[in-house]
């Protein structure tokens, strides 16, 4: 699995010791759109977003200090069977909110699934009322899909196109 650094972080694999971090933020209020309600369903989740490296080439990354240190959060790259199109996601911790931490990380990831995985669309799906997520998609080019968006009552998707993202 790809390894992306970017001027102060590391996105890298995850290990099994990420998941308390992990956890920490779908089963407190920073997840609470998640639908996640125990560590089990936490568990499961993230095992599942992990092993997507193995079952389809991309998945979950692990963000922390370009230097190493504690988890500051996780960025996906999702692309399920049962999904039409991609996903950029993006989940951090309070200790990483106000620094542009989220913005490097999720930009990473971004340019990588358009220039190393070929793809030319993304969607985030941001809940509604998440003002920080949306204002952090629509920071990294992306704008509202409204067709898609109508047709989901608590969501609203965002659309990144390969040739209209912004650095």
């Amino acid at each position: 699995m790809p390894v992306l650094v970017t001027e102060r972080l590391r996105l890298r694999a995850p290990l099994s010791e990420d998941f308390a971090t992990y956890a920490e933020i779908v089963l407190g209020p920073r997840g609470k759109h998640l639908d996640i309600a125990t560590r089990e369903e936490a568990w499961l989740d993230f095992s599942q977003m992990a092993a997507g490296w193995l079952l389809r080439g991309h998945g979950l990354w692990t963000v922390e200090p370009r230097d190493g240190g504690a988890p500051l959060g996780f960025v996906l790259l999702g692309f399920d069977q049962e999904d039409p199109e991609p996903e950029l996601g993006y989940l951090f911790t309070g200790r990483a909110e106000g620094r542009g931490i989220a913005s490097e990380a999720a930009r990473a990831a971004r340019d990588y699934a358009f220039a190393e995985l070929g793809w030319t669309t993304l969607t985030s799906c941001v809940a509604r009322g998440n003002t920080r997520s949306a204002a952090l998609a629509e920071r990294l080019g992306a704008k509202v899909d409204a067709a898609l968006s109508a047709a989901h009552e608590d969501t609203v998707i965002y659309r990144y196109k390969a040739g209209e993202a912004r650095t």
